[in-house]
């Protein structure tokens, strides 16, 4: 990140959105707003004092609630820029009118109360949308306790216990600080689960291995239990460090968890949780008393994906994700020229992949760049000037947005680099004044005639 920072090609505009789009491949009018962070990026050293002296606190949403921070805090470390930002919702300043401890302690005056958003425009030849994913709220799934019981977390609360820089400093501890001494991590939270998400999360089974592991190291002795539907270890060296994972110890059982719950049956089971699971290897229905249970949650898309789907004019697949021009052929181009997608904005996947198509459309990106110029589809419409009675429907009715309206002329055009050709502004056309190139009524005609020949 410090890398992309320093480029001397690349501009980094943190903490900002994306409000409008318009144009087309090569020649896209972007607005940005820049929101205001209360701190000036120009002065602030990145020292700290002013996080140090803020008295205010609130849950940290890079710790997924497992932590707290201050009002005025870095999102996560080693964050670039390595500038503050200030929550105007909580803060005392803005909701009361005093307070002020963070410009008080602030010896490069860097705090600027009086910051406002700014709006900026850009003239940019290709976007690459890479929005990321959320993860799945487990609440509403109530069988597995979490909100309910303290010490069922998600897998993304248990990473964050386990670094070295979370909230615990790497150490793993129940809601009363002591250590457990058996975890259950339960697999497809949310996936895989007709209600909920069809699709698989790809990611899972990998980062719940990776649990187990760092599990194994931090508390040597523990018993460590993992519920899956069957493991998905595809990638290189995957299924190596599952067969690593079988000789530390871990139990694996196969069959997904029916319920948690702190209903004791027996002696062992007083004053923990238990997961009721049935092992369909031994066909059996087994109860599991544990300190802790880890949920495994779906990757699913970000909650503005329609907002985001809308703004850039691509489409969405049936999950919900962006939708990709052809899986095999295309996996990073949309229908939209000059607009890519890259990562978990398109589906689920892991590092590696992520990493591979986001090579793969910064090469695309590069290769129109270093081209100079763009192909068009050759089939586009086209409209006959002296036969339009410049009635607008067509325009309204484009889903490309490819047609305007020349207020001199008093006729309709079209912008071949944003038609694909559909046939929509022809078919519907009440004046006839827009054919479609290379499908005009002669050659379906002809086609017509061919076949019944």
């Amino acid at each position: 990140m410090a890398s992309v920072r320093s480029h001397e090609n690349v501009e980094l505009m943190t903490y900002s959105e994306v409000i409008d789009v318009s144009g087309y491949v090569g020649n896209f009018k972007v607005k940005i707003r820049k929101k205001p962070r209360f701190v000036d990026e120009t002065k602030c050293t990145g020292c700290g004092t002013c996080q140090d002296k803020c008295p205010m606190k609130a849950d940290s949403e890079f710790d997924f609630g497992v932590g707290t921070r201050k009002v005025i805090y870095t999102p996560f470390p080693q964050a670039v820029p390595n500038v503050p930002v200030i929550d105007k919702e909580r803060c005392t300043y803005f909701l009361k009118g005093k307070c002020r401890a963070c410009e008080k302690f602030c010896e490069a005056k860097a705090i600027d109360f009086e910051q406002t958003e700014k709006i900026v425009a850009l003239d940019v030849g290709s976007i690459i949308v890479a929005t990321g994913f959320d993860s799945f709220d487990p609440s509403p799934m109530s069988q597995f306790g979490y909100g309910r019981y303290d010490n069922v977390i998600t897998g993304f609360q248990f990473e964050r216990m386990s670094s070295a820089s979370g909230p615990t400093s790497g150490k793993i501890v129940l809601k009363d600080g002591s250590e457990p001494r058996s975890i259950a991590i339960l697999h497809c939270i949310g996936s895989r689960d007709l209600n909920y998400h069809e699709y698989c999360s790809r990611v899972c089974c990998m980062y719940s291995l990776k649990f187990s592991h760092l599990l194994r190291e931090k508390i040597p002795d523990a018993e460590i239990y993992q519920l899956y539907i069957d493991l998905r270890c595809f990638g290189k060296g995957y299924e190596e460090f599952y067969n690593r994972l079988q000789e530390e110890g871990v139990n694996f059982i196969r069959g997904r968890a029916g319920e948690v719950t702190n209903v004791a049956e027996t002696p062992e089971e007083q004053g923990r949780l238990v997961v009721t699971c049935e092992d369909t290897l031994i066909a059996r229905q087994r109860r599991l008393p544990v300190d802790m249970v880890v949920l495994s949650t779906a990757l699913e898309p970000r909650a503005d994906a329609g907002v985001t789907a809308k703004l850039f004019s691509i489409s969405r697949s049936r999950d919900g994700f962006f939708m990709e021009k052809h899986p095999k052929l295309d996996p990073v181009a949309t229908t939209t020229d000059g607009v890519f997608v890259a990562g978990c904005s398109q589906g689920p996947k892991d590092i590696p992949d992520t990493v591979a198509q986001a090579s793969a459309a910064a090469a695309r990106v590069m290769a129109m760049i270093c081209k100079g110029k763009v192909e068009i589809e050759a089939a586009t419409a086209v409209i006959e000037e002296e036969f339009c009675s410049g009635c607008k429907t067509c325009i309204s009715l484009c889903p490309y947005t490819a047609i305007s309206f020349n207020e001199e002329k008093k006729v309709s055009i079209i912008n071949e680099a944003l038609c694909k050709g559909c046939g929509t502004c022809a078919a519907t056309c009440p004046s006839g004044a827009i054919t479609s190139r290379h499908f005009t009524a002669k050659q379906i005609m002809a086609q017509l005639e061919g076949v019944m020949v």
